[in-house]
Order: C-alpha cells, then structure tokens, then sequence
C-alpha cells in the first residue's frame, strides 16, 4: 500500500518524540479535543525517535482508540531535528503544524493558527512565546542570546522568541522537500525563505512530565548548526585572525631587524616562546574552524540518509506497534528496499484564545 498523496487531509499535526512514554497520555487527551473541534480531517503524526523507554507501545495503545494517530517511528535515535524532517515529508496535511511533545506550547493555540492562515491567506503563522516566566532564568537568558547572535551573524528575520511551534502550508512543505539541507534547523530555515506570514503570541507553560530534551550541550550544538548553515561568519573570523597575526609577524619582524641594527640585545628564550604559542594558536583555530566546514562537506558528500523510517501505521504493512527483537530488522528502512528519508513577509501578531 502507498502513502496516500500530499493534500489528502486538510491538517497534520508532526510531533517529534524521545523518550516521552510520561507525557503521551496527557497530550492526547488535551489535543484530540482541540483537533476534533476544528471539524477537518486530519491525522497526527507522532514520530519515535528511536526512544528507549515505552514511548512507542503507549502510543499504540492511544491508536487502538484514536484513529487520525499515525505512528512514524525511526530506527535509532537521530535528533529533534531529524525526527521533525522525517515527519514534515511524510505528512499529508494542506496545512501542517509542528508541535513539541512536552505541552509546553499549547495545543489549543492550533486553532488560532489555522484560522489566522486561513482569513489571512499567509503560508507560514508562528508560535511566538509571549511570556517564558515558566522557564528557567538561565534558559530565558540563554534563548534571548541565541535569537541575539542570530539576528546578527545570519542576518534572518527571526521572530523573537518562535521555535519549531509553527504551521506551515503545502507550499512551504514542498519546498522544504527539496532543499538539499542535511542538517535543517527549521527555526532559521523557515523565515530565509521569504514565505508571508503571520504570529500568535502564547504564554509557554511548565513541561507536562520528564525532563527536557534541549540541556545545554544540544543548545550549544544548535546554536552551532544554526551558524555554520545559514554564514560564512567562523570563516571570515579565521580570515580576520590570519591577517591580524601576519600583521603582528611583520611588526615583530621590524622590531627584530632594528634591534639588530642598533646593537640591541633581544631576550631570546621567553620572547620566542610566547610568539609561537600565539601563532600557534591562531593557526589551530584556523583549522579547526575550516575542519568543521570541511566535515559537513564530507558528510553531504557521502550522501547518508539522515534518519531511517523503521515502520509507519499508515500502511499495514508495516507494524505501528514494536517489532520483535528476533525478527530481522529491514537494513533500509522500507518494506520494498527503499530508504525513506527525509526577504520575510509581514507579520501580523494576533492573542492566542488558548
């Protein structure tokens, strides 16, 4: 059986998971009122990240009774990223939203971004927290930093304080698909395409249960990806860092040649070793910086699928529910041997009713 075609239901609801077994009951129950409510049909895509715990049988015990739930679970763990791709190109829906898992955005708020898209006629409506009060102060100062360094290293319109809460129209899915991105970070991504759009300001609530999936060093990793896809900025600072050091060589040079001339004795051992430590140094951050652009050149290069779909509950022929250990597991990730992977517009802020 084939996935049935792109437009085939009016909305899809992608939601990445890892490890969520704590927070899947209480999604459902506050989502699945708000989506009935909306009367379109419409299917939710929950995606399994690889997750180790029992996120994959809870969540077929809630599709035994909701029939619009639809399973994607990838074979091994590959990023809040990775998983939101997987589900964004598998998804049918006219209009697709991309939600966390951990109801810290607000279900209800769905509703208003799919009247806003459709009054408006805009291809793209944010999620924009209006207030963060129940996140850390560290989180906060630290997400006000990353939309700061953002705006000015990259250079996208980025909507304050909007992450991957967002809905975004067949068009945009479309062109998403063909984007060559292997490591897309959507919150970036999105907005450089220019798309019209739209924002619905909400008030972020305390995570549902579990802990959460964004510590620092997957902020830190963001913060990095988000830079090293969109500028050329780390290059241009080892450019930056290259001149300034032959400038430093070429005054200690003339430094050296007219001590010479004069008579003067230069301290030898001390100078030196300071000198080539900062060379040195620079010339390893130089590298570095290089070496990680060469890197994903390598890895675009190789061509690796960035997930790999284990199985979808669309098709029956592939089971939604875990499979058994014994079973020999598909190398490719389909059942037919093929691997299946995956300037701005103006803004208009409207409150969420949520």
């Amino acid at each position: 059986m084939e996935i049935s075609s792109a437009g085939a239901v009016t909305l899809s609801v992608v939601i990445p998971m890892f490890n969520e077994e704590d927070v899947v009951p209480g999604l459902v129950a506050r989502l699945r009122p708000v989506l009935d409510a909306l009367a379109v049909d419409y299917e939710v895509v929950a995606v399994d990240d690889g997750s180790g715990d029992g996120t994959a049988r809870v969540l077929a015990d809630q599709a035994r009774s909701w029939s619009h739930l639809r399973i994607v679970r990838l074979r091994r763990n590959s990023g809040h990223q990775a998983a939101l791709t997987a589900g964004l190109h598998r998804a049918r829906g006219r209009w697709v939203v991309s939600i966390d898992a951990d109801l810290q955005d607000p279900p209800e708020v769905i509703a208003d971004m799919l009247r806003l898209a459709r009054e408006d006629g805009v291809d793209v409506v944010y999620g924009v927290r209006a207030d963060r009060s129940t996140d850390t102060v560290f989180k906060r100062r630290t997400a006000g930093l990353y939309y700061w360094t953002m705006r000015r290293v990259v250079g996208v319109d980025l909507p304050a304080q909007a992450g991957d809460f967002r809905l975004l129209s067949r068009d945009v899915i479309e062109v998403l698909r063909r984007l060559p991105e292997r490591t897309p970070v959507y919150r970036l991504l999105v907005p450089s395409l220019g798309f019209t759009s739209a924002e619905v300001h909400y008030t972020r609530e305390v995570r549902a249960a579990g802990r959460t999936k964004y510590p620092l060093r997957r902020m830190i990793g963001l913060a990095w990806d988000s830079t090293a896809n969109f500028s050329a900025a780390p290059l241009r600072l080892a450019t930056w860092l290259g001149l300034l050091s032959f400038a430093g060589s070429l005054l200690l040079t003339v430094f050296g040649v007219a001590a010479y001339l004069g008579g003067a004795t230069i301290p030898g051992w001390t100078s030196l070793f300071v000198a080539v430590l900062l060379f040195s140094a620079v010339q390893l951050i130089c590298l570095g910086l290089l070496g990680e652009y060469v890197g994903r050149i390598y890895r675009t290069v190789q061509d690796r699928p960035a997930f790999l779909v284990g199985s979808d509950s669309i098709d029956p022929a592939e089971p939604a529910e875990p499979a058994d250990p014994a079973e020999p597991a598909d190398p490719v990730g389909t059942r037919d041997g093929r691997v299946r992977s995956d300037a701005p517009g103006q803004r208009a802020a409207v409150p969420a009713n949520g």
